[in-house]
């Protein structure tokens, strides 16, 4: 008897959103992950971090059970209890703090999945029925989501299956191979046909030793070297007047705000050379269609939402939007049209709410009025993964914060529980996706049963719900229900068609802004945005808060920029517990010149710090990076670490000019050897 295969997706926080094929023995067990090779875009890739998903799933260390705290806060210690004691405790308490303020409960969840059934659907409309806290998800995209907001109308851009006829391509702050590799075949195709690969980034990463060109740029200033190009191609005549006349606005304006942005300012800006400056522009403007891949670590600082909009100015003054292959993707998660509505329900929402920026979690847990009593945290670990990690364990500590945890394994969060929830893992249950690095609706079957007492989050809320006495049918509504809700926006894709092929695709054409139609109030690429005449309606460049040139006085205490990208073998916080051998520790990847200075060798416990905070890595000393920025791959858990703490340590709670995002990477710092 042959094994039988299963259709799933992978769920987490990667624009890639892989086809998997779950192969289960007769006994139901899932024996092996693979990545299917019907997928059109993803053709039977899995990455390293996925390819074994099983072994997470069957993980020694899975939790399986409800359990509630025995011991002090982030000691970690706990005990079985049953769910019933679990969900009576949760709502018992929850009733009593909803009779003063229910703002008082704050929901908190990300991307620990990016399921629209498990993280975002029959949760969001119990916190709204409840009358809670609302969230404004923020940490990791909405910078770069505003910034094409304001630009292009929302996050639209390239059809990603064009990018193998681009002429010559800019990967500009993302390294590819390790957080985008489905992607990486079609710029190898498009190389074999003559397409140049320039990679522009801070750190010279498996991406940048791959490309043709790898142009390292001081962190923060990506905004300014957009600017210096538009400036050098409108100074030599090499725009698309033709495509700027009929499906943008704001032209004139933008050419005269880019006359303050020559290559010579824009080099002191961002160390990168005049001469190269001009040449990659040229380069760029005169090789269409050009392409250009943007991620979302440049647009981690002050002024990130700018600079992606600036960067998204290029391909329209150029015109490569003409033409498949050319333009520019940071997010295709704006062609999804599912009704997200119809799964969140905010006509639930009890009162007027406040609004929290997760980005300021320390700052909500310790200074919010009226404070913060109990907090719920799902698809997420806050302990290891928000800034100014200090402050929000001092938060977490509080004896009078009942939180709620729930999660695959005890997490640095976890550990701070009071009670501790069991969910299910992707093997486990029903969820559908949109991607935000392709364009294919795909739909995850759950493979297996709940291993131990484990329940999809769904269900969990369907629970709390119940014990709350909240009869509302939609409550009732099954999982298979909420994918058919979802269904209802987007045009062309049934679940039936998801039940046979595992995915559908959105059909968004070759080129599909060739003859403009942005999802911009005006329906052209919006050089002049007047939605932004409160902070500028133009391009402009904003400058880290924390730099060389914007804050001399912090960088002569704190000289050295730092930032902290994924590990190789890590997602955010996820699969650390697994991997955390593959990545030999926290390391710290510093320039010789930057080492010598302070008695580093390679290989030296080091401690980076600054007025925030300090941990300990293990220094590699390198040219990967350029003098004046060093690199700490993350995010590590605090518990799995010597010193118990990560690079969070070391951030900030101030947030981005566009859209309250997470600064992480406007961040100075300086190292030394540990004691």
């Amino acid at each position: 008897m042959s094994n039988q295969i299963i259709r799933a997706v992978c769920p987490h926080d990667c624009p890639d959103t892989c086809a998997m094929l779950v192969e289960l023995d007769a006994s139901g067990r899932a024996v092996r992950v693979k990545g299917d090779p019907e997928n059109p875009y993803t053709h039977g890739g899995l990455c390293v971090k996925v390819a074994h998903y099983e072994k997470r799933t069957y993980h020694k260390d899975r939790l399986l059970y409800p359990m509630k705290r025995a011991g002090r806060k982030g000691e970690g210690k706990f005990e079985r209890i049953s769910w019933d004691e679990a969900l009576e405790t949760i709502t018992a308490r929850m009733k009593a703090i909803t009779e003063q303020n229910p703002q008082s409960i704050l929901p908190y969840s990300y991307a620990g999945t990016m399921g629209l059934l498990q993280g975002g659907s029959m949760d969001r409309r119990f916190f709204h029925r409840l009358g809670a806290s609302l969230l404004d998800r923020t940490i990791c995209s909405t910078a770069g989501m505003f910034g094409m907001r304001y630009t292009v109308g929302a996050s639209v851009g390239t059809n990603p299956e064009t990018v193998d006829q681009a002429k010559y391509i800019l990967i500009w702050g993302s390294n590819i191979i390790t957080s985008n590799i489905h992607l990486w075949r079609y710029m190898l195709k498009a190389r074999s046909r003559g397409a140049k690969i320039v990679t522009i980034d801070p750190l010279r990463t498996r991406t940048g030793d791959q490309s043709d060109e790898h142009i390292p740029i001081m962190p923060g200033t990506d905004g300014a070297l957009a600017l210096g190009m538009m400036h050098v191609i409108i100074r030599d005549g090499l725009q698309d007047q033709d495509y700027i006349d009929r499906y943008t606005i704001g032209f004139d304006a933008l050419k005269q705000r880019v006359e303050e942005y020559p290559p010579s300012r824009v080099s002191e800006i961002t160390g990168v050379s005049e001469t190269t400056i001009e040449r990659i522009t040229r380069e760029y403007a005169t090789h269409s269609p050009g392409f250009i891949r943007v991620n979302y670590g440049l647009q981690r600082h002050a002024g990130g939402g700018m600079a992606v909009r600036n960067i998204f100015c290029l391909p329209a003054l150029i015109g490569s939007w003409r033409y498949p292959g050319g333009g520019a993707v940071l997010s295709t998660s704006g062609f999804f049209k599912y009704n997200y509505a119809a799964l969140e329900r905010p006509d639930l929402i009890q009162g007027r709410p406040r609004t929290i920026n997760m980005s300021r979690l320390g700052e909500a847990l310790t200074n919010a009025n009226p404070p913060v009593r109990a907090i719920v945290v799902y698809n997420t670990n806050p302990g290891a993964i928000a800034p100014n990690q200090q402050r929000v364990l001092e938060g977490f500590k509080r004896d009078d914060l009942f939180t709620v945890v729930l999660e695959h394994f005890q997490t640095d969060t976890a550990d701070y529980a009071d009670i501790l929830l069991s969910s299910t893992t992707q093997l486990e249950h029903l969820d559908i996706h949109r991607a935000y690095g392709h364009t294919y609706a795909m739909l995850n079957t759950p493979a297996i049963r709940p291993l131990g007492e484990s329940k999809p989050n769904t269900e969990i809320f369907r629970l709390l719900a119940k014990h709350m006495g909240f009869d509302d049918r939609c409550f009732q509504d099954s999982d298979e229900d909420l994918v058919r809700q979802a269904l209802t926006g987007v045009s062309g894709v049934t679940l039936d068609e998801l039940r046979r092929k595992g995915w559908v695709s959105l059909r968004i054409g070759d080129a599909p802004f060739a003859e403009g139609n942005f999802p911009t109030p005006s329906g052209k690429c919006e050089f002049y945005s007047e939605r932004l005449k409160d902070l500028d309606p133009l391009p402009t460049y904003i400058p880290p808060r924390e730099d060389r040139i914007s804050n001399p006085a912090l960088a002569q205490e704190f000289p050295l920029v730092l930032i902290s990208p994924p590990a190789h073998h890590f997602l955010n916080s996820t699969f650390v517990n697994l991997f955390q051998e593959k990545e030999l520790g926290p390391t710290l990847e510093i320039h010789a010149t930057d080492a010598a200075a302070r008695h580093i060798a390679d290989g030296s416990s080091v401690q980076i710090f600054n007025n925030r905070g300090s941990f300990l890595a293990r220094a590699v000393v390198t040219d990967r990076t350029r003098s004046g920025v060093v690199c700490a791959p993350s995010i590590w858990w605090n518990k799995l670490v010597p010193g118990g703490r990560n690079a969070n340590s070391t951030t900030s709670e101030e947030v981005t000019d566009l859209g309250g995002g997470a600064t992480f990477y406007d961040n100075l710092v300086d190292v030394r050897l540990a004691d």
